[in-house]
């Protein structure tokens, strides 16, 4: 199995898949060149070890040599939209195309189905995951499996969930996308810097400045930081901001907080309390609507006050805690593999061309033609939500 990541969640999510594999399957983890592709620095918190870097013409000389029985395909819905349509993946004698999503999926979205309809297995990570892609690909990705395989760095042990927590600090778990605007933002940090006591919060960042994201940040808590400390409306060293792995973080936390985080099922899995901010509401493009009837909704005055939430039980096992048993990864891989042996990989058809088109001018043209295309992009994006208030 060859493994394609093109950004820093996807690469942690693809490293830590193949790591669940059986032993015996030979292995390779390689990191696609990218506008969003992470640093060294990244790539090593992610994996653990230095991983390979490739251009696009370099991984499809790289599959037309090494031929894998399967090609975990660990991207970005445009790039799998791309790679899924190279020659080195098309034809009778192709590789199983595996894909899937990094972390939460709920709501499943018929866009991510749509870029992936060229893949021959879906991987999602619950029961309720699995339930709404499956109904969408029936119809959007005809013959597409939807293979079931729990998160690969939940523990997912019950008795880890009941455990105390061992550390003073409240993390907050930053995302780039969510909350969108300014004010929201800087909300989360006044409420921070009210922690007591006096530095024990810390804002755990995907990024340093200069590194890239999955997706990209238009307001770094950092600068809104630094701009609240300029004007007199928080007192230096109140919050304090790291980077790395979550785990780590984790070993240090109290609680953890965030609006919609796959950190809060990491934190679940080690027995921290959460609290996923319902401040600026519970909605699809919040990415938190999973969380209702979790038991673990709650807002900044909870942060304020040292309050933190642990899961409703019943709300696990649909959602991202299943047991281990339930898992069907392996199974559904290795029956595609013997039907490739027998050349019965049935063709898949390949997402528009448009799509293809996007993710090939993104990989291919240098960033100072990219940047500028991505600007635009991004101000007309901020216009239509502007104009849709």
């Amino acid at each position: 199995m060859l493994a394609v990541a093109d950004a820093d969640s996807y690469l942690k999510w693809s490293a830590s898949t193949l790591d669940r594999l059986p032993a015996e399957w030979d292995r390779r983890q390689v990191l696609l060149s990218s506008p969003i592709a992470p640093s060294p620095e990244q790539s090593l918190a992610a994996t653990g070890v230095p991983t390979t870097r490739l251009s696009l013409l370099g991984l499809h000389r790289l599959l037309r040599r090494e031929r894998p029985d399967v090609v975990l395909l660990a991207c970005t819905g445009p790039t799998v939209a791309l790679l899924a349509g190279l020659p080195a993946v098309r034809g009778r004698d192709r590789p199983v195309l595996v894909t899937g999503l990094p972390g939460i999926s709920i709501p499943a979205s018929a866009r991510a189905v749509a870029h992936r309809c060229g893949c021959d297995l879906l991987v999602v990570h619950s029961r309720r995951e699995r339930l709404e892609f499956a109904r969408l690909a029936a119809t959007l990705a005809p013959g597409l499996v939807v293979a079931l395989n729990g998160l690969p760095f939940l523990t997912r042990d019950p008795s880890g969930r009941t455990a105390a927590p061992a550390g003073a600090d409240v993390v907050f778990a930053a995302q780039a996308k969510v909350p969108p605007e300014r004010r929201d933002r800087e909300a989360i940090l006044l409420a921070l810097a009210d922690v007591r006591p006096a530095g024990a919060a810390v804002v755990k960042v995907r990024a340093l400045p200069g590194e890239q994201q999955t997706h990209r940040e238009d307001l770094p808590y950092a600068d809104l930081w630094a701009d609240l400390l300029s004007t007199g409306r928080v007192p230096a060293g109140t919050v304090r901001f790291a980077a790395g792995s979550m785990r780590t973080a984790l070993a240090g936390a109290r609680s953890l907080v965030t609006v919609s985080s796959t950190a809060a099922l990491e934190a679940i899995d080690t027995g921290v309390p959460v609290v996923v901010l319902d401040d600026f509401g519970v909605s699809e493009d919040l990415i938190n609507t999973v969380f209702v009837d979790s038991g673990c909704l709650g807002d900044l005055a909870d942060v304020r006050a040292g309050r933190a939430h642990r899961p409703d039980p019943a709300w696990l096992a649909d959602n991202y805690f299943h047991p281990a048993a339930e898992d069907d990864l392996e199974v559904q891989v290795r029956a595609l593999v013997a039907r490739r042996d027998e050349a019965r990989l049935p063709a898949r058809r390949g997402p528009s061309g448009s799509r293809r088109g996007r993710a090939a001018a993104r990989l291919l043209l240098p960033g100072w033609v990219v940047r500028p295309l991505r600007t635009l992009r991004r101000w007309g994006n901020r216009a239509r939500r502007r104009l849709s208030r």
